[in-house]
């Protein structure tokens, strides 16, 4: 037996051959794998940034359920594929400009729907409202008081603080047409301590 050649069996050509494929491989595989999680951070990245923006509660309107100072992250894309339901937490804005400032409010009245607030209960469609919280009770109808008709593209909304309100009661607001609905409050991210999704 020729011990030299066992010896020497690493630089055999055909073992080197073999090693080169394989550490061709290797790289090949780490140079895959790090692409596919490049593209998936960037996939990840502009999901976030199309379907989630942050926005900040500028208003008492919702208290005690949201508090001004509040911020969360809004679901943008929700609504391109389904409608608000009654009882949402919406993010709107009160005419075409971009520059208008966003308001948040609750959805009462869907489309189609007559609201009408009488003795500071809600009405329905004639029905009277069981609504799932314990708000305060309205003292202030506004343009409600004898019914708002809504058509088949607006939503009537009020704030939780009902009596210190601007929302669809009121002309500077009014129904919220749909194509002015940006998205839906998703989750609550500051401060830390309430952090977690919504309910509504």
């Amino acid at each position: 037996m020729d011990i030299a050649k066992i010896k020497n069996w690493k630089e055999h050509p055909k073992v080197l051959e073999l090693k080169e494929k394989l550490e061709n491989t290797k790289v090949r595989n780490s140079l895959r794998w790090i692409f596919e999680l490049a593209v998936t951070l960037v996939f990840a990245a502009l999901v976030a940034v199309l379907m989630f923006q942050t926005v900040t509660m500028q208003e008492s309107s919702m208290e005690p359920t949201l508090a001004v100072g509040d911020r969360f992250f809004m679901n943008q894309a929700v609504y391109k594929f389904s409608s608000p339901q009654r009882g949402d937490m919406i993010v709107f804005r009160t005419n075409a400009s971009d520059d208008a400032a966003l308001h948040i409010r609750r959805v009462i009245g869907l489309p189609g729907e007559t609201v009408q607030i009488r003795d500071g209960v809600i009405y329905i469609d004639g029905e009277v409202y069981d609504e799932a919280a314990d708000y305060p009770k309205i003292q202030n109808p506004g343009l409600a008081e004898n019914g708002v008709s809504l058509k088949s593209n607006e939503y009537f909304v009020l704030g939780d603080n009902r009596n210190n309100s601007e929302d669809s009661r009121y002309a500077d607001i009014g129904t919220v047409k749909k194509r002015y609905i940006v998205g839906k409050l998703w989750f609550l991210c500051s401060p830390i301590e309430k952090a977690g999704f919504l309910k509504g």
